[in-house]
């Protein structure tokens, strides 16, 4: 069930995708509760998981690849309509790349990508509570928000300078979004890179 939850978000990417692409400013503001079921979703496949004991090494593999399905599709669109700088999904692009690799390194062996950390703070940074909990709220205020402004811009007799100040807002939010993306994968680039030293050494 849990992973069915977890599937289920692509489609709901896809509505989202095309609705942006439809130019209507109603379409717009359609996205926002739509982007909000969409974060919760991923909350929910965990909580489901958890209480029907179906926590699994798959589970926590298709986790990551929605999560990131979601995430890069809707930074390269918000990039593509011009909310957002490109630098943005660039940043985001490379940095999953390079800490999902590094995850994913050990799924062969058993270990659930989110379980490969060692040291404490690298544990706190990417899977403590507040550390989930605080970059989905970013991640959703700034999606949800740059929808928002997206449909404020579309509106005739819409006040401009509203529009341009919800738009500065969420893309500063954006941001702040990838702080606490490239902090939440220092510690596997850096764990990563301390255990392949010591193996070299070997």
């Amino acid at each position: 069930m849990a992973n069915i939850i977890t599937i289920s978000r692509l489609p709901l990417l896809l509505i989202i995708v095309l609705l942006f692409y439809t130019g209507q400013p109603l379409a717009h503001l359609i996205c926002v509760p739509l982007l909000l079921i969409l974060v919760l979703l991923d909350s929910l496949d965990g909580i489901v998981a958890r209480r029907r004991h179906e926590v699994s090494v798959l589970g926590s593999v298709l986790d990551i690849m929605v999560d990131r399905s979601v995430e890069l599709v809707l930074w390269v669109v918000y990039a593509h309509l011009r909310l957002v700088p490109v630098a943005i999904p660039l940043l985001f692009i490379i940095r999953g790349v390079v800490v999902d690799t590094l995850r994913n390194s050990r799924v062969g062996e058993g270990i659930a990508p989110f379980q490969t950390l060692s040291t404490p703070w690298g544990r706190f940074l990417v899977g403590s509570p507040v550390m989930r909990s605080g970059y989905a709220v970013v991640k959703l205020l700034a999606f949800a928000g740059l929808a928002g402004a997206l449909a404020a811009q579309g509106y005739r007799g819409a006040d401009s300078a509203l529009a341009a100040t919800l738009t500065t807002l969420f893309v500063s939010m954006s941001w702040l979004a990838v702080v606490i993306c490239l902090l939440r994968g220092a510690p596997v680039i850096i764990e990563a890179a301390s255990s392949m030293a010591s193996r070299s050494k070997r």
